[in-house]
């Protein structure tokens, strides 16, 4: 068992991939088919360059406050990958590689960023929950998800992102605690990008470790590098299996980097220096990720160089769509709060149409 092996309060933390992409413990590698890596290669390209995509669309005024995700792809995929169709995503915001990994479409993401909420209505067969801005509130949605698939005898574990900075909210608690004593098949991923905000991850808390909050709930934690995909695939494959088994939930401390802003509207260089910059740069997951599918005679830098073109062309071509989008239909704003609109949204509804009418906007 990985938790065993890599205990918290060892100080042990699971690494696969060293930052030049080499492997420093065969025993350690998961068993990934090859199809499969290239695939979550794929994907972590194509998020790095929707996300860069989306800054620049930002910064010309043609779309909404952006959360980036440069940097954080190893620690979204290699998670994401190691669920399956049948089980539930439960995302923060600055999850947009498991949102494409899962299988929602770019144009989706997009819609959501651009203020279009149709962004957020995906297709019948993705177990996901849309897009929660306010910090940690998401895991008590998560965690009633796994209570409702064991009180129902469903075969489906729940598979929750959440930041550094919000493992100091009361939601986070609440959330791992009920799981934890109903013994949910919860899985909880902690981006630990280092910053809540402004507020480096040294101040959120005194604890060593964010892993090591597992203990007072009396479940397995552990602490990976968030910037080694197979790292954080091995960690939450392990969790996941332990969950489906009847085990209850796991929390993993995924310790990344956020090398933008925390959202468009954010300066970094007010609190932490350009070095510290540089020193996470070279631990790009990324490049780490594709240095070992070039060592294994997966992947080349041609094709590389032709993959990139083709998710530049495809992520221009996809935000030009969304910049045509039709406006969202009435409806729609009050219809999706619940399974059948109640009266008061019926009156609100029915109200604001009549203003409307009038030529109010």
């Amino acid at each position: 068992m990985l938790t065993a092996q890599f205990n918290y309060l060892e100080g042990k933390s699971l690494a696969i991939l060293n930052k030049e992409g080499k492997v420093i413990d065969e025993h350690l590698v998961p068993e990934i088919k090859d199809d499969e890596l290239i695939n979550m290669y794929k994907t972590m390209l194509l998020t790095r360059i929707a996300d860069t995509k989306a800054m620049q669309y930002q910064r010309q005024g043609r779309m909404l406050t952006y959360a980036p995700n440069k940097g954080q792809e190893a620690a979204q995929i290699g998670s994401a990958a190691a669920i399956e169709e049948r089980d539930w995503l439960v995302p923060a915001f600055r999850e947009m590689g498991a949102w494409l990994y899962k299988g929602v479409p770019l144009n989706q993401v997009y819609l959501y960023w651009y203020g279009n909420e149709m962004g957020s209505k995906f297709p019948e067969n993705i177990k996901m929950l849309p897009v929660s801005v306010p910090i940690a509130s998401q895991l008590n949605h998560a965690a009633g998800i796994a209570m409702a698939s064991n009180i129902k005898g469903e075969d489906e574990v729940t598979l929750a992102y959440v930041g550094d900075g919000g493992t100091s909210q009361g939601e986070f608690h609440e959330a791992i605690n009920l799981a934890a004593v109903f013994n949910a098949p919860l899985v909880v991923v902690i981006q630990n990008n280092q910053y809540a905000i402004s507020v480096p991850r040294a101040e959120q808390t005194k604890t060593k470790t964010l892993a090591e909050k597992a203990h007072g709930y009396g479940i397995p934690g552990i602490q990976v590098d968030g910037n080694d995909i197979l790292a954080v695939y091995a960690a939450t494959k392990e969790a996941v299996k332990r969950a489906r088994s009847g085990q209850g939930p796991t929390l993993i401390e995924a310790v990344t980097y956020r090398l933008g802003p925390h959202t468009t509207s954010d300066d970094p260089t007010i609190y932490r220096d350009d070095k510290e910059v540089e020193d996470w740069t070279q631990k790009d997951p990324l490049i780490r990720f594709k240095k070992y599918l070039i060592d294994r005679n997966l992947w080349s830098e041609d094709e590389d160089a032709k993959q990139i073109e083709e998710y530049e062309s495809f992520a221009n071509k996809t935000f030009k769509e969304v910049e045509n989008s039709k406006e969202v239909p009435l409806e729609d704003i009050f219809k999706y709060h619940y399974e059948k609109m109640p009266q008061n949204l019926m009156e609100q509804y029915e109200e604001y149409k009549e203003y409307l009418a009038k030529g109010g906007k």
